[in-house]
């Protein structure tokens, strides 16, 4: 249902109250769940999964901090088929940890009062987080300790079956339809579809970076959930601020599904567009970054790695699989990243009979 936030009652200078009317006629939407959840795990989840829906249409910033989104938790606990029992209401939880936590502290105070023959006092509790307890705020019985009474100003609100349906109609794909979908249209793995449906601008970016590169999906879904998150990781930036663009980043993946690109060309190619801005395109120009397309160049190379290393090759005509692979990383290195590590895998296996 629709409020307005009416403000709130601070307790926290000693031997006085105060009245906070910072949020007083907010607009405020309220989403309450049957009582079916049945742990704090439980709830936690439902939260989070709401807390990405109502993101994820845009009707809130999801900004816990802020109180832009709030939890309060009703916990009653009772014995296996017996009905629930007398529920307290936990208020203001701002983060999904402390939600979690309060529960389980709440529960199991619930639990030690029964079983020391104590009854449960319907009550409204607020949650310590240093702590880690709930503690009284105020006791309640009924909905009438709200005194509830119509507003004379306000006539009823009366939602036709029409309305909805127009409204349902604009609202976006949704991330669980958004999920699916990108497993049976990409063929992603359920994992990944998961990950770049954490955020609509995550999607969006995907579904922009696939067009941009015409490369396979599982490519895309490769840079973006490891180079293209690693940046954002390290300067904490949200995607929507990315530094490269889907155009920008699809380019270089194009190159890397082409050939024209090693997976270690490619790395700094996206590291130089991500710190000065450039063009990928400028990027591999003006440092050279073509990959070594001459075969005999690269069995030079090759050769002349086999002979620095007579151990190595002997451990790996032993079985020794790690030799092989330094071996690969040799060559490579002798080629400044420029060979193609599938080439020179290819060149090895040929050379060492195996």
């Amino acid at each position: 249902h629709l409020e307005e936030d009416a403000g709130k009652s601070l307790h926290e200078m000693h031997g006085l109250s105060g009245i906070d009317l910072n949020r007083a006629g907010t607009a405020l939407l309220e989403i309450v769940s049957e009582p079916e959840l049945l742990g704090a795990k439980e709830a936690a989840a439902y939260a989070r999964a709401l807390h990405a829906l109502v993101v994820w249409i845009g009707i809130c910033d999801g900004n816990m901090q802020e109180g832009s989104f709030r939890c309060d938790a009703n916990v009653s606990v009772r014995m296996p088929g017996k009905p629930l029992g007398t529920r307290c209401e936990i208020k203001n939880l701002n983060s999904f940890r402390f939600m979690e936590r309060a529960i389980e502290f709440e529960a199991r105070r619930q639990i030690g009062i029964l079983e020391e023959g104590g009854r449960i006092e319907q009550e409204t509790r607020l949650y310590d987080a240093e702590r880690d307890e709930t503690r009284s705020m105020r006791t309640k019985e009924d909905a009438q300790d709200y005194r509830y009474f119509p507003d004379p100003d306000l006539l009823p609100l009366v939602v036709t079956e029409a309305q909805i349906e127009k409204l349902r109609a604009t609202l976006p794909e949704l991330p669980e339809a958004r999920r699916e979908r990108f497993v049976r249209d990409y063929a992603l793995p359920a994992y990944d579809a998961r990950v770049l449906t954490a955020s609509r601008a995550a999607a969006d970016y995907f579904e922009a970076l696939v067009k941009a590169s015409g490369a396979a999906p599982k490519l895309c879904a490769n840079w973006l959930t490891g180079e293209l998150a690693a940046a954002l990781n390290r300067e904490e930036r949200a995607i929507e601020d990315s530094r490269i663009s889907p155009d920008d980043l699809g380019w270089i993946v194009k190159q890397v599904a082409a050939g024209e690109l090693t997976g270690k060309m490619a790395k700094r190619v996206f590291d130089v567009t991500w710190e000065r801005g450039e063009a990928p395109q400028s990027v591999v120009e003006k440092e050279g970054l073509k990959p070594i397309s001459d075969a005999a160049a690269i069995e030079r190379l090759v050769d002349e790695v086999l002979a620095a290393n007579a151990k190595q090759v002997e451990d790996y005509r032993a079985g020794k699989q790690k030799a092989f692979n330094s071996l690969v990383g040799q060559v490579m290195k002798a080629s400044k990243g420029k060979a193609h590590p599938a080439q020179v895998s290819e060149l090895l296996r040929r050379k060492l009979g195996r």
